[in-house]
């Protein structure tokens, strides 16, 4: 049986999602009780309840994408288990990438993990660099507050600016890899080439149309799913190009 989806692996990713939903269900009472005691209407409550089940829709989307990236290399456990506690899209796939590069596996997630101390090395750093947070902001979030609140108020237009560099930085990472990412040479549609290409150019082109679509008046609903739709979308497009198997072989860094 394959360690990376055996049965005490399963046993553990049904643990964490059972104490998940009870500690959900824990605040959410909590919550409800506090609502009334504070003279909230039960209808405001339930369309607060409503509105807030719709709102995750579209992030568990993204995320349930990111899970069928990483599962192709790691097994589907472990990224359900990350991904359903506490993590980011953008880090758990680069943590996951990085770490099979560093242990001499150029394609990354494009293979599958066949050996148990790569396995535990990925699931150890993308597990401890999600863990950080809860450790330094419970000690350091005031600090941290006044010190953005007063470089905020300093110069807000450079807050701005930092703010999306760092996002603007992250998509270029995952750009780049998808025009120069090297792959192993034996290995056809590993590495950057028409098939990255036209993925990269799909995606942005059905984000952009998304986002068009949503700035209409009936059709602002469909504005939290444009990133997921896009992502679903550039998949089935890459999908489609992978049947006639010579394009596959058309890569520059393969």
């Amino acid at each position: 049986m394959d360690f990376k989806e055996s049965g005490f692996m399963y046993l553990l990713g049904s643990g964490m999602v059972v104490f998940i939903l009870l500690q959900s269900l824990f605040f959410m009472k909590k919550a409800w009780g506090q609502g009334k005691k504070l003279g909230i209407k039960v209808s405001t409550l339930k369309n607060t309840v409503v509105s807030s089940v719709l709102f995750t829709i579209a992030p568990a989307l993204a995320i349930l994408v990111t899970v069928i990236t990483i599962a192709g290399a790691l097994g589907l456990v472990l990224p359900w288990i990350r991904l359903s506690i506490i993590g980011n899209i953008g880090y758990e796939v680069t943590a996951a990438q990085s770490t099979l590069e560093a242990f001499g596996i150029p394609g990354g997630l494009n293979f599958e993990v066949k050996d148990k101390t790569v396995f535990a090395a990925a699931a150890w750093v993308m597990t401890v660099g999600s863990v950080m947070p809860l450790i330094l902001l419970p000690l350091f979030l005031k600090k941290i507050q006044k010190r953005v609140g007063k470089a905020v108020n300093a110069n807000a237009k450079w807050a701005d600016l930092m703010s999306a560099a760092a996002f603007i930085g992250l998509i270029a990472a995952f750009i780049a890899r998808s025009v120069i990412g090297a792959g192993e040479k034996d290995i056809a549609g590993d590495g950057a080439g028409f098939l990255s290409i036209a993925t990269l150019l799909s995606a942005m082109l059905f984000m952009l149309v998304l986002q068009r679509l949503s700035k209409k008046p009936k059709l602002k609903w469909l504005e939290p799913f444009a990133m997921p739709l896009s992502m679903f979308l550039a998949m089935g497009v890459t999908t489609v190009l992978t049947l006639p198997q010579d394009i596959i072989n058309l890569e520059w860094r393969g």
